[in-house]
């Protein structure tokens, strides 16, 4: 009973505390979901997975190949011809084994690169939350995705597509100011080649003009 009574004034508190609050959801597997640098990034990953998996069955093809061969001349081969076989088969299959692990493991590449592929845009997506959080006035935002069950939410609540938005917009100015940089940095090099080429020219002819 007593601890009833102290769980019914815990909520009371919370109660009272996000009264005083403006809440906001977002959801922000979503959101990069829908990032265009998230995407290409993902597929990259996903397509050295594939070649990895290719690489991985080859090999186990081979090892079957090799074990069944192996088998088939067993009563062919003795001492130190069938040692050679077995330790050939042997190590193929150590070999399998290790790569997957390696790769496939709980500790693998495939799942510290998963790990790491979210990092680089974690700041752009804190960020703009941050920014919709102080344009709205919001004193608390939840993320739906981070184990948070929202049984029920108000589309005015949700702010995942104005940071989706903000980011996107961000996005396109960078690569607009990217391309026009770059732009400027080949019209330069063009011009640079083109006064090259003519101080080359002024001095064959000058050349030209001495030998005369």
């Amino acid at each position: 009973m007593k601890q009833f009574k102290i769980f019914s004034v815990a909520l009371v508190l919370l109660a009272g505390i996000l009264s005083a609050q403006k809440i906001g959801v977002v959801d922000t597997n979503y959101i990069l979901s829908k990032l265009p640098q998230y995407k290409d990034a993902e597929d990259r990953l996903n397509a050295q997975i594939t070649a990895w998996q290719t690489e991985i069955q080859t090999l186990q093809s081979d090892f079957e190949k090799k074990k069944a061969t192996l088998e088939n001349e067993r009563v062919l081969l003795v001492g130190d011809q069938l040692k050679q076989r077995q330790k050939e088969v042997d190590d193929l299959d150590k070999k399998i084994k290790t790569m997957v692990n390696n790769r496939f493991g709980l500790l693998g590449e495939i799942n510290n690169a998963r790990s790491n592929l979210t990092k680089p845009f974690q700041d752009q997506i804190w960020n703009a939350i941050k920014t919709v959080s102080d344009k709205n006035s919001l004193g608390i935002v939840l993320d739906k995705s981070n184990n948070i069950s929202v049984i029920f939410l108000e589309k005015r609540y949700d702010y995942t597509d104005k940071v989706l938005d903000l980011l996107l917009k961000n996005s396109a100015t960078k690569n607009t100011e990217t391309s026009t940089r770059t732009s400027v940095n080949t019209e330069r090099s063009e011009k640079e080649k083109m006064l090259q080429q003519s101080s080359g020219r002024r001095a064959i002819d000058r050349s030209r003009s001495t030998q005369k």
